[in-house]
Parts: structure tokens; sequence; C-alpha cells
């Protein structure tokens, strides 16, 4: 079924494991959207989504959390980026664990993913049509500041989006969805604190302090987010799909057994939460 609503992917590195659960669930109940969002990670979570393989989610997180070719200390040190941009975006999608590009080029969904402009300090939302072609897009989105390179195109620089736009709530209301699902990696009670990382970014941005104040007020914007998101949800406009409890996975985590867990939890949610999600989007087909 497709509807006329917005999903959201949020970010959270290995959290991730819960959003593959929940996509699961929705592919196995053939639910569609005509926006897709994803930010950090939630921007790889969302190719896989929209490309529909069942079960590729959780294999892209758990098959390689431990192959050196996916991250390593060495490689970061060596490179600038502790994830492999080319075994991420080249070696899995088209040798250990192939893609579907053609699916996910005919999804009619329109597709952005956010990341922020380090020219501007501003966040921005790109439209990624071929994830084939537009890779970069995705790269940038999920770039984290200090383990990841910027990356450039179109001649401005990008890093992960979470730090401008984490829970992109108000950018679906833009597009004129009248309804936005959100698939959350964090429990109801989670609020963000001032980032513990600031001091080491103050130092190694130095020449981008506008990207420095939005890594200050970060925690500021993403808690905005979240009441401005329970305020839709309280008025019958979003949806939010998120743990019950706190989330014991760590954004590094390297422990398969704890990720395959989180991963089940996910998708039990969402098996539970289809009829209830279904009645939301009822009146947007």
């Amino acid at each position: 079924m497709f509807y006329n609503a917005g999903i959201i992917f949020e970010g959270g590195g290995m959290r991730g494991a819960y959003t593959a659960g929940i996509i699961d669930a929705l592919l196995e109940h053939d639910i569609n959207f005509e926006y897709c969002y994803g930010v950090s990670s939630g921007a790889t979570h969302a190719t896989t989504y929209l490309s529909k393989p069942k079960g590729r989610a959780i294999q892209i997180v758990t098959d390689y959390v431990k192959d050196k070719r996916y991250f390593s200390i060495k490689g970061w040190l060596k490179t600038g980026n502790l994830f492999n941009v080319d075994f991420i975006f080249k070696t899995v999608p088209y040798e250990l664990n192939p893609y579907d590009f053609e699916t996910a080029r005919n999804n009619p969904a329109k597709f952005f993913v956010g990341v922020i402009n380090m020219e501007t300090s501003k966040g921005e939302f790109l439209r990624v049509k071929d994830i084939e072609t537009e890779s970069m897009k995705v790269c940038a989105s999920m770039s984290l500041p200090l383990i990841a390179n910027m990356v450039e195109i179109d001649g401005q620089r990008y890093l992960d989006g979470g730090i401008a736009d984490s829970l992109p709530i108000q950018r679906s209301i833009d597009d004129g969805n009248k309804k936005s699902v959100l698939v959350l990696t964090q429990d109801a009670s989670y609020r963000k604190k001032l980032d513990k990382i600031l001091l080491l970014v103050a130092i190694a941005y130095r020449k981008f302090p506008g990207f420095v104040y939005m890594i200050k007020t970060r925690h500021i914007r993403y808690n905005a987010s979240l009441d401005k998101i329970a305020e839709e949800e309280k008025a019958g406009r979003a949806f939010v799909l998120r743990p019950k409890k706190p989330v014991k996975v760590g954004r590094l985590e390297l422990n398969r057994e704890k990720m395959l867990e989180l991963y089940r939890e996910g998708y039990e949610d969402g098996i539970e939460a289809i009829p209830s999600l279904k009645k939301f989007l009822e009146d947007v087909c």
C-alpha cells in the first residue's frame, strides 16, 4: 500500500538495529510512503527500505561489525575515515550483499537525506533520485565529525545531518505531509544533553565556528523536535515507533548478539504496531 505521508528514519549508529526490525515489519506488510527522510545512519537504512529486501538491513548492521574492512582505528589514522567508504558503498552493495538499485530507482518515494553544509553551518536535505549514482549524498549524511572526512558534493562540503536536524518532523510538514511516521532509536524518556565531544570539535573545526556552534546547541534543537513530535502525535498527525525501554546498544556497538536482540525488539514492536499504523494512515492513501 502506498500512502501520501512521510516516514522519517533517525540515526544512532548501531542502534539502527532497532530500525532494521521496524523496516522488516513495514516491508512484510508492504507499507510505503510518498516521502522518505533519512538522517545519519538512518539514511543508510532508508536506502534498504526503498529497495525492499527483507532482512538486508540487519545483515548490513551485523555481518561486518568486526570486519576490519568495514571500520578500523588503523584505517581512521591513515585516511581520516573510521568507516571504510569504499567498502560500504562499493564492496558490500556490488559484491558481498548485492543491492537492488533498480527497485530503489523505480520506487516512487521522494527520498531526502539530511546533511549539514560546512560552509554555511546550516542543515540541508538533499534529494536522492538515484542511489547508485548519488551514493555520496548518503555518505555525507552519515559522516560523523572527528571520525569521518567532510564529503564534497558540487563544490560544497558536508557532514552528518543529525548535527543540524536529527528529527526532521518540520521538514515533513513543510513538504505538505499531513501525517508523518517517525522511526526513532531512543526510548520515550530520552533527552539529549550537551555533546561531550564539544571541546574536541572546537579544536578540530576551529576554522568552522558556525559548525562548532551547531554542535554546542544540538541538544536544544533535538529536544525541541521531540516536543514538536509529541505535539503532532497528540494532534493525530504523527505516529512514533521507538524502543519501549532505554537502549543499551551503543553508537559504535561491537556486540552482534546485543544488536540482534535490539533488531528483534524492533521487529516485534513493528508487527505489533501495524494495525494501529494502518488505521493512522487510512485517510491518506
